[in-house]
């Protein structure tokens, strides 16, 4: 590891300061940062730790929900509000690394991941994404857990959260601050494809620091949502597909609407509305399931070893709406590990 400088910010200002020096990171759990640091993929010159900003609240707001950037995962999955109002939201987290590792991360670092891709970890073998211009050997070597959807000739990653992936069904907003003002980002829009430019994450700008999140109000969908996640062991294991899956159903099952991200198969949370848009007026089934599934999987492409994914994905996503119309474990009277209550 290289060795670096380490302050600590006392207020938001002093550390938006500090981060208008590009070789200055902050750092709050550090479960992701501190390992690219190990292995010499990130060496910034500074750390700034960001803990002590008072940005760790979770509450509701306006109707819906506030997620403060520095609130640790664990605390977030269980508390009440998440649990009884968004458990989506609740069940994707807790899907995701393990106890020890929630309780450090943070809910903005969660979306600041880096993705898990052999090559870009490995400082001795060229990736775009690592160092641009060098190549993607992912795409015809290691790439099982690689994505399917959204690639480039420069980049086949994968964004590794679970959280995410039910922040993007339930249209949440990312809010960062800088020196020059505060701004809004959908999360549709916070992360990026890799394009040309697989290297660019996200679309923070130099500077900006993530302050909180803020989810609308989903009452409509608690009774009847799943977190379905695939993985090669039951725990502190990355998707090799994941789907967020929300339904609103009326009296006889029929869809008044639905919500379907899936993480795993794409360089960011994917979601095809139009998918979401052909289920409202269907009767819930396999039928309505699967064509939207095809929809959703329009354009997917495998790379060898990453093949599978493309049936996987398919009935993933069947699997979870299936689920989603059963009943919530909320709805059902489970906790969120599914657990009797």
């Amino acid at each position: 590891m290289n060795p670096f400088a380490f302050t600590q910010a006392t207020d938001v200002d002093a550390a938006l300061a500090a981060l208008l020096d590009p070789d200055t990171r902050p750092i709050a759990g550090g479960t992701n940062l501190l390992d690219l640091m190990k292995e010499s993929v990130m060496k910034p010159s500074r750390l700034v730790d960001i803990n002590n900003l008072g940005l760790d609240q979770v509450e509701e707001k306006d109707g819906g929900l506030l997620l403060g950037a520095l609130a640790r995962n664990a605390d977030t999955a269980y508390h009440p509000v998440v649990r009884e109002r968004y458990p989506l939201l609740s069940t994707a987290i807790l899907a995701g690394a393990s106890p020890q590792l929630r309780n450090m991360a943070s809910n903005g670092g969660n979306l600041m991941q880096r993705t898990r891709c052999v090559y870009f970890y490995d400082v001795g073998t060229a990736c775009n994404k690592r160092e641009p211009g060098t190549g993607c050997p992912a795409r015809e070597g290691l790439n099982r857990q690689l994505a399917i959807l959204g690639t480039s000739e420069s980049c086949i990653a994968t964004h590794p959260s679970d959280m995410c992936v039910a922040l993007r069904a339930l249209d949440a907003t990312v809010h960062v601050r800088s020196m020059s003002g505060a701004r809004e980002i959908p999360f549709a829009d916070f992360h990026r494809l890799p394009g040309d430019t697989p290297q660019i994450d996200n679309t923070l700008q130099p500077g900006e620091m993530i302050t909180h999140i803020t989810v609308p109000e989903a009452d409509r969908f608690i009774d009847h949502s799943a977190y379905i996640k695939v993985r090669d062991r039951l725990s502190y294991a990355f998707a090799l597909v994941s789907v967020a899956a929300a339904l609103d159903l009326d009296a006889y099952g029929t869809i008044r609407a639905a919500r379907i991200a899936l993480g795993g198969v794409a360089h960011k949370p994917w979601r095809v509305e139009a998918a979401e848009e052909a289920l409202v007026g269907q009767a819930v089934g396999e039928a309505a399931f699967l064509q939207a599934a095809e929809t959703i999987l329009q354009g997917a492409q495998g790379f060898g070893q990453n093949d599978f994914k493309l049936p996987l994905a398919r009935n993933a996503i069947v699997q979870a709406l299936t689920t989603a119309a059963r009943g919530t474990d909320h709805a059902r009277g489970l906790d969120a590990q599914g657990e009797q209550a």
